[in-house]
């Protein structure tokens, strides 16, 4: 397994975890957890998804998810685990 963000263009994966942790923060950090988990979702980023690295240089990454191209920051890739 590797994160997301590590995967050179032309290169397919296979998601096999979402790794987003509960943040210390003011507030309620499992209201944001949720918020964030349920964003992921809604771009078609679930477990078992095949996805295709399309661009990957700078601070956002491009992806095929299905028949959609997916933006994506860098620092959310990186939490993406993947297998080739």
């Amino acid at each position: 397994m590797i994160p997301l963000g590590l995967l050179s263009a032309g290169e397919n994966g296979e998601i096999v975890e979402i790794m987003f942790g509960r943040g210390a923060a003011a507030g309620s950090p499992d209201a944001e957890h949720e918020k964030t988990m349920v964003r992921i979702e809604e771009m078609g980023l679930r477990i078992g998804k095949h996805v295709e690295m399309l661009t990957n240089g700078g601070n956002t990454i491009l992806l095929r998810v299905d028949e959609s191209r997916i933006a994506l920051a860098r620092r959310m890739a990186m939490k993406i685990m993947v297998r080739r």
